[in-house]
């Protein structure tokens, strides 16, 4: 599979902007950052749950 290059990552910044305007880009990007963190923290505290378990 290849990866995404620069072409098509202009393509979907361009389908982005076209779709969302160029002030709500941030604030998408901003929810989709707190979004990936969440996950990342909601998977860090299972692990340690599942450590707590085990010892």
């Amino acid at each position: 599979m290849r990866s995404i290059g620069l072409p098509e990552l202009l393509v979907i910044l361009g389908v982005a902007v076209l779709l969302f305007g160029g002030k709500k880009i941030p604030e998408v990007a901003k929810g989709l950052g707190e979004g990936i963190r969440n996950f990342k923290t909601a998977l860090k505290g299972e692990e340690k749950a599942e450590e707590k378990k085990q010892a």
